[in-house]
C-alpha cells in the first residue's frame, strides 16, 4: 500500500511533504519528502500547500478547515469516516476506500482535488466561517486566565469533583457494588445448581 501510495506521488509535479514511518517505499520519487514528525498545523498554514492527504482525525480536519486546504481522505478506523463523509458534502473533500486504494485511482483523486477550483473555494469560504468569531482565541484566552488571578483561582467556577473523595471520584464505591452484586448472582446460581444436582442425585437413589 505504502508503494503504491508512494508511485502516485512521485507522478505529481507538486512537492509532497509525507509523515511516514517505516522501511522506505521501493517507488518513492524525488518529489517527495518523508519525516518522521512535523508541525502539521503550521504546514497546513503555509501560502504554498494545495492539498491535504489525511485519514480524517478530528483535529488534522479542523486544522484543514482553519487553514482552507482541501482534503484527500482515506478513513481507517473510528469516527474518521463520518467526519470525511461530512466533508464531501460540503464540496471541500473526497473520500477513498483504503480497501480499494491503488496509485492509478489515488493519483485520479488527487488531481481532481487539485485541478478543480470548487474545492479550494468551498474550503475557504468554510475557513471564514470558522475564523470568523467576535474575539480571537488568543483574547480569549488571555482574559480568562487573567480572570482566574483576578479571582484567585475562581473557586466558584470548579467542579464539584474536586469536593468528592477519592473513592467516589475514581467510582470505586460504584464498582464494589456492582462487583457485589455480580458475586451475589453467581452465588445464587451456584447455590440452585447445586440445590438442582442434590435433588437429582436423590431422586436417582429412591428410583435405584
Amino acid at each position: 500500500l505504502a508503494d503504491e501510495i508512494a508511485a502516485a506521488f512521485a507522478e505529481l509535479p507538486q512537492k509532497v511533504i509525507w509523515r511516514y514511518k517505516g522501511d522506505k517505499p521501493a517507488t518513492l520519487g524525488n518529489n517527495t519528502l518523508l519525516v518522521d514528525w512535523m508541525p502539521q498545523n503550521d504546514l497546513l498554514g503555509h501560502p504554498n500547500v494545495k492539498l491535504f492527504v489525511s485519514h480524517g482525525g478530528t483535529n488534522g480536519i479542523y486544522e484543514a478547515i482553519y487553514h482552507g486546504v482541501p482534503i484527500v481522505g482515506i478513513p481507517i478506523v473510528f469516527d474518521q469516516a463520518d467526519n470525511l463523509s461530512r466533508l464531501r458534502a460540503k464540496g471541500v473533500a473526497e473520500v477513498m476506500d483504503i480497501s480499494e486504494l491503488d496509485r492509478k485511482t489515488f493519483q485520479t483523486v488527487i488531481q481532481e482535488v487539485l485541478n478543480e477550483p470548487s474545492y479550494t473555494v468551498n474550503m475557504q469560504r468554510l475557513s471564514r466561517l470558522h475564523r470568523d468569531q467576535p474575539v480571537k482565541p488568543l483574547d480569549r484566552a488571555i482574559f480568562w486566565i487573567e480572570f482566574v488571578m483576578r479571582h484567585k483561582g475562581a473557586a466558584h467556577l470548579r467542579t464539584e469533583s474536586y469536593r468528592l473523595p477519592w473513592y467516589s471520584y475514581h467510582s470505586v464505591d460504584v464498582m464494589l457494588f456492582l462487583i457485589t452484586v455480580v458475586l451475589l448472582i453467581l452465588l445464587l446460581f451456584a447455590g440452585l445448581v447445586r440445590s438442582c444436582c442434590r435433588l437429582c442425585s436423590k431422586r436417582k437413589v429412591k428410583s435405584d
